[in-house]
């Protein structure tokens, strides 16, 4: 027994917990916790060992002659140690759920409903089901998801609840559901995405969304002419879906085809105020004189005229490209700033577990919000970071707030499937990485800023060496001298001198601790 219990054993501390009341014990009559037949736990334990199979307990009779002791917890060691104890049994194998095939037909609604008001079910109860085979199947595939997925009990439970709500609204039993169907869980606080997901593996999805950019198009070529509106929607459904036939086109993401139109839209809208109606009658002349006169500006309404009309004159919808041979200029550099220190001590410091592991590799190390959301918990080990291009000897201060951070994620999520390192409420329940914007909105200002301070103030204290921030970082030299031409920038020598410490800041992946004191501070 061990003497930092009270020297009671595993059995006695159970017993307790389960029975805290203490009573005389019918049977021996000591004061002592007493299980629901009214006799202390020693004398239960003699009834049971005594019992014939399939008899009742007989308390009385099997305490008559005396009580047989034991060591403390000798049979729990020897059930841990046999290895045909139940606790060594091998887990039964999960069976996988029958496949699910969706039914040919879908039934016509006569009243269809405009909006479901699944708060309202709620109140009042949801339909029965009428297809219990579905239902079972439905359940199964839940249970196979959840469990391949770790996900939890809780959200395991939505998903099923979930689906039953979806199967009593359903109008056609067995049917596909509606993704817009399964969004207006969302009403019920009930996981919506991983719900989409799981129908997706199942096959059981209809996906009738409509992408967040048709109606943003349609909003901001609305007050175009029609021949123009027209052109422009053919060029946007190329982009958007792409052309096996010659000329081929790919399909380009959403956000591309959002700064081209942003980029067109002034030089289109002042087309529009001089009464051309259509892109077929926009000449040479037209395009030079909306164009601005240089810099940044003239290179994105160019570059998105171009990426408009050329595709037009390939698919002979215009007669000639207006945009051909006309030069663009060059866009206007920036020169990178740092970032305050009181600003950077807040966020390293800050007591959100994320948020500092997100700001120690960006701030130490420099690393992107691409290569953060791609880091897998396998790429760091031995107090190293394994990346594509390069190895990142971790600094000590990044080392304790990843440790942390991972102490966190254990907890947080403790059988997710998610091998990367950084993980969302949203990630969690999946094997997607995060998205740029949720590693943004932790660190609470782009990740970019935070990397150029670091590589600035690697330019400074190596005295402008391009070479050694390629080796450390893995830029190109072009890139490079963007960092290294800001050394003799009078107001970046007045910055620095301004924000100077007592020590300097680190600029090396393994940086001592002399130069952390003022991280540390």
């Amino acid at each position: 027994m061990l003497r930092r219990y009270g020297r009671m054993c595993v059995g006695c501390r159970a017993w307790r917990r389960l029975y805290p009341n203490s009573s005389p014990c019918q049977i021996c009559g000591r004061e002592l916790h007493l299980g629901d037949t009214g006799a202390c736990r020693l004398c239960t334990k003699q009834a049971y060992v005594l019992r014939p199979r399939r008899h009742a307990l007989d308390l009385e009779g099997a305490n008559q002659h005396g009580q047989q002791l034991y060591f403390a917890d000798t049979e729990r060691r020897l059930q841990l140690l046999n290895p045909k104890s139940s606790r060594h049994r091998p887990k039964p194998v999960p069976q996988l759920p029958p496949p699910l095939v969706p039914v040919g037909h879908r039934q016509l609604a006569l009243f269809p409903p405009h909006g479901r008001d699944l708060r309202r079910g709620q109140q009042r109860g949801f339909p029965d089901v009428d297809a219990p085979e579905v239902a079972a199947a439905l359940k199964a595939a839940v249970d196979n998801y959840a469990q391949h997925h770790g996900l939890g009990y809780c959200t395991a439970y939505g998903l099923d609840r979930g689906l039953r709500i979806l199967l009593s609204i359903q109008d056609t039993p067995g049917a596909r559901f509606l993704a817009s169907d399964v969004l207006l869980l969302r009403s019920l606080e009930l996981p919506a995405k991983p719900l989409l997901r799981l129908l997706a593996q199942c096959g059981m999805l209809d996906d009738d969304r409509i992408p967040n950019i048709i109606p943003w198009f349609r909003e901001h070529t609305a007050s175009l002419p029609e021949p123009m509106a027209d052109e422009l929607t053919i060029w946007f459904e190329l982009k958007l879906s792409g052309s096996t036939t010659a000329p081929r086109v790919k399909a380009r993401p959403h956000r591309w085809i959002q700064r081209m139109v942003t980029n067109a839209l002034p030089a289109l809208r002042a087309w529009a105020g001089q009464d051309k109606d259509s892109l077929r009658t926009i000449t040479r002349a037209d395009v030079l004189a909306v164009l601005p006169d240089g810099g940044t500006p003239r290179v994105d309404m160019l570059q998105g005229l171009r990426h408009i009309l050329r595709p037009l004159k390939n698919r002979r919808i215009i007669f000639t490209d207006p945009t051909a041979r006309i030069f663009c200029g060059m866009p206007a550099t920036t020169i990178p700033l740092p970032v305050e220190v009181d600003d950077l001590r807040k966020v390293l410091h800050d007591q959100d577990v994320p948020r500092a592991a997100l700001a120690a590799l960006a701030i130490f190390h420099a690393l992107t919000s691409g290569q953060l959301r791609m880091l897998k918990t396998t790429d760091l080990h031995d107090g190293r970071l394994f990346l594509s291009n390069r190895t990142v000897l971790l600094a000590d201060p990044v080392r304790t707030r990843l440790a942390a951070y991972l102490d966190y994620r254990n907890r947080r999520w403790p059988c997710t499937a998610n091998l990367h390192l950084f993980v969302s409420q949203t990630t969690g329940c999946g094997v997607e990485p995060v998205s740029q914007v949720w590693i943004n909105d932790v660190l609470g200002m782009p990740t970019a800023r935070l990397r150029e301070d670091r590589l600035l103030h690697e330019a400074e204290a190596t005295g402008g060496d391009p070479r050694r921030i390629c080796d450390l970082f893995g830029l190109s030299v072009g890139a490079a001298l963007r960092y290294t031409g800001t050394i003799d920038q009078p107001g970046l020598i007045e910055h620095s001198l301004r924000n100077a410490g007592p020590s300097p800041r680190p600029h090396a992946d393994d940086a001592p601790p002399a130069a952390t004191q003022k991280w540390q501070k």
